[in-house]
């Protein structure tokens, strides 16, 4: 929103030194900054790690700012006792970050919500499968038994005709497409997640 005096700012920004048009930059940073350019591509294209979930939410979302309380160098959380927690956090951050804004609505009994599936197999049992089958049964497998066992990404199921709590409703997410796209994408946090 334009006011009158932005014109005079504008003015003296033009006729200031440099140490002028700083101050002025920090007092008025919207008159001094461009807006950023609309990012057009696909939530998948954008968010391929977790640092890009946090840069998407950015830092003062609350669910980014609980991660970085949480597991900072003084908190004390960090460590294989609390590994399937940091998991489970960063989990909730990409979830978010994916969902661009959407969340679940548990009482809305016609919406859907999706989440991944997986099938957890030891390194033999991996190993034993034949190509095919391990192409056929677990498609493009994220995480999967190559040195020592794992969870390896199957299949996105809907969630109100089969209710399971092993996921949680937190990591529910807004379609088919974005729940087999996090399982195999963030396949390592799942594990993490599931098996610690």
């Amino acid at each position: 929103m334009k006011h009158p005096e932005d014109e005079n700012i504008r003015a003296a920004y033009e006729v200031a030194d440099e140490n002028g048009k700083r101050m002025l930059r920090a007092l008025y940073p919207d008159l001094f900054t461009k807006p950023a350019e609309a990012d057009n591509r696909p939530v998948t294209e954008c968010i391929k790690t977790f640092e890009d979930a946090c840069n998407a939410l950015g830092g003062g979302h609350p669910l980014v700012s609980q991660y970085t309380f949480n597991f900072s160098e003084t908190s004390g959380w960090n460590g294989e006792k609390s590994a399937d927690l940091e998991a489970y956090l960063k989990l909730r951050i990409v979830a978010a970050a994916l969902n661009e804004g959407w969340t679940p609505d548990w009482n809305d009994k016609q919406q859907c919500k999706w989440y991944p599936w997986f099938y957890i197999y030891s390194e033999e049992e991996y190993n034993a499968l034949s190509e095919e089958d391990k192409c056929r049964v677990v498609g493009r497998a994220s995480y999967n038994a190559h040195a020592n066992g794992g969870l390896v990404y199957s299949v996105s199921s809907y969630v109100s005709t089969f209710s399971n709590t092993s996921n949680g409703s937190r990591l529910a997410f807004k379609s088919k497409e974005l729940a087999k796209y996090c399982g195999e994408q963030f396949g390592e946090l799942w594990a993490m997640f599931h098996l610690g």
